[in-house]
């Protein structure tokens, strides 16, 4: 007997999500038998993006049931079933989740019919219910609802189970143990985990990290390691008693702290460091004519480059942007292969370095903005961010191009006097990977602010 639910949510933080509708088919393998569907009080606002996708908002479920009214009838309407669901993973935990609050420990054996279609389905073009049940012809009515979603599933079920003609396959994928059903010890573990960025430690029976890593959302990633499969994986869940983390209020802190505690602790299951993490770089040059160039090639050596990547094609792309950026030429730099000038010069996109036709002193203040603007390379400066709490900013400090370390502050002062700031900085040693780190993190993403020391 299976029962085939949808769950619509709030939205918002992992685990703190909360139900606005479900409904549940109850389903013999051959027909419906009960249905149960409620929209659902969550007692907490609805994420306004959420609204827009499925229509349900605050104002509508005013006078819908809570859950606590509704969970006696969905214990009832599941009991001795398997729990199908499209992302079963996803409801399953929603449900164990909202059970939990009330003191219950919901179990049900669970089956996802995405991972049934990719068995079964292998050529399909997309796994998301909407397509996938459109390239079947199967039709769907109130998307983004819990019940025109569950319903939709129930077709599409009926259609694996009958393309399943051997039955090794549903024997394989109804799980013993279910996937993403968390023992009582790991439940505890998770419930005291935040939802904010950070480093997390995870400990064996002897208090020794055997593990740690970075999120931005701690609570989440230790329960995608508790849910994982895999030999490693499955070593990890057994191993660990207890998790510890700190809380950085942003991912570069956390990712330089990911980086220097890994290279000290060196934990059993974290995959040992490389001398260097990333593999490509930019690289300075000048042609014959004086015009400064860029180059993008693998790593070669201790020859100093404008800044690392992890593949060829994030540098290629690099200079690409830089070029577009500074108004820099694609011949000079390798993008065109042109013989006389680049295609770009008959868009008036380039002044005409290409055909020595703009002076190289006027490129080359451009070139040296772009340099200035993406490399770290002899700077000296403090990277500003958020902190751990409301008030609190990380300073990160680098000298010469070399980082020096970090920490975390209040007061303007602290960062103003530089014998201060380096006294609550706390010293780390990540080197060249560090640095690779930071300038990543810098093209893609915004800090509060910048602030230049003078030498």
């Amino acid at each position: 007997m299976y029962v085939i639910l949808d769950i619509e949510t709030t939205g918002g933080k992992y685990n703190e999500e909360g139900i606005t509708e479900i409904a549940i088919h109850k389903f013999d393998g051959h027909k419906v038998i009960d249905t149960f569907i409620s929209l659902v009080n969550p007692e907490k606002e609805i994420q306004p993006f959420v609204v827009k996708l499925t229509g349900i908002n605050n104002k509508m479920l005013r006078t819908a049931p809570k859950f606590y009214e509704v969970a006696k009838r969905i214990i009832e309407i599941t009991e001795n079933t398997v729990l199908v669901a499209h992302n079963a993973q996803f409801d399953y935990r929603i449900l164990r989740t909202e059970f939990k609050r009330l003191g219950y420990n919901f179990e049900r054996k669970t089956l996802c019919t995405v991972e049934l279609s990719k068995r079964l389905l292998p050529d399909a073009e997309s796994y998301s219910l909407g397509k996938l049940v459109r390239s079947l012809g199967i039709p769907v009515s109130d998307r983004h609802r819990a019940n025109g979603d569950a319903l939709a599933t129930v077709k599409l079920f009926k259609l694996l189970l009958a393309k399943d003609t051997d039955k090794e396959i549903l024997k394989t994928v109804i799980r013993k143990e279910t996937h993403g059903e968390l023992s009582e010890k790991q439940l505890h573990i998770i419930e005291d985990l935040p939802s904010e960025t950070g480093v997390y430690y995870m400990h064996n029976k002897d208090g020794e990290i055997h593990f740690l890593g970075h999120s931005k959302n701690i609570k989440k990633r230790v329960n995608d390691h508790f849910t994982k499969r895999g030999d490693r994986a499955r070593k990890l869940q057994k191993e660990t008693k207890k998790v510890t983390y700190e809380k950085t209020g942003n991912e570069l802190i956390a990712l330089l702290k990911e980086l220097e505690e890994q290279n000290k602790t060196k934990p059993k299951y974290n995959n040992k460091n490389k001398a260097k993490i990333y593999s490509h770089a930019v690289y300075q040059g000048e042609t014959k004519e004086g015009y400064i160039s860029f180059n993008a090639s693998h790593i070669s050596g201790n020859r100093p480059n404008l800044t690392t990547f992890n593949s060829i094609h994030g540098a290629k792309n690099f200079i690409y942007k830089i070029n577009e950026e500074f108004n820099l030429c694609d011949k000079i730099n390798g993008v065109s292969e042109a013989k006389k000038n680049c295609s770009k010069y008959n868009e008036n996109k380039c002044n005409g370095a290409c055909i020595e036709k703009e002076s190289f002193t006027e490129y080359n203040q451009r070139a040296l903005k772009a340099i200035t603007k993406y490399s770290l390379a002899n700077k000296s400066i403090i990277i500003i961010d958020k902190g751990r709490e409301i008030g609190e900013y990380s300073a990160i400090l680098i000298k010469d191009g070399i980082f020096i370390g970090l920490g975390f502050y209040d007061l303007n002062f602290q960062i103003n006097n530089l014998n201060i700031l380096e006294s609550i900085i706390t010293p780390m040693n990540g080197g060249k990977n560090a640095i690779h780190l930071i300038e990543t993190y810098l093209r893609k993403k915004r800090v509060v602010k910048i602030i230049e020391l003078n030498n």
